[in-house]
């Protein structure tokens, strides 16, 4: 039996599409960093502050409620770090 010619397929290749100049707007980022460790440093110390002074301090009249507000400076330092690129 004969053998059937193999055929050569042409590659694909697609049409160039028309190339539109896009600018990359880099802004400048430099204050995510030293905000985000500002903001865990003080929800590190409020904690801190409190369990040292019995909760007689930052804000006795906050009771157990200055763990909150300390854990809200620490998650407001990792919503910050969303920002660093």
């Amino acid at each position: 039996m004969p053998k059937s010619r193999i055929r050569k397929k042409a590659d694909f290749t697609p049409q160039p599409a028309a190339k539109q100049a896009t600018t990359i707007k880099l802004t400048n980022r430099s204050w995510v960093a030293p905000v985000m460790l500002t903001l865990f440093a003080i929800g590190l110390a409020w904690i801190v502050v409190f369990y040292v002074t019995d909760g007689s301090l930052p804000i006795k009249s906050l009771t157990n409620w200055n763990i909150v507000v300390g854990f809200g400076f620490i998650a407001g330092g990792f919503g910050v770090s969303t920002q660093w690129k």
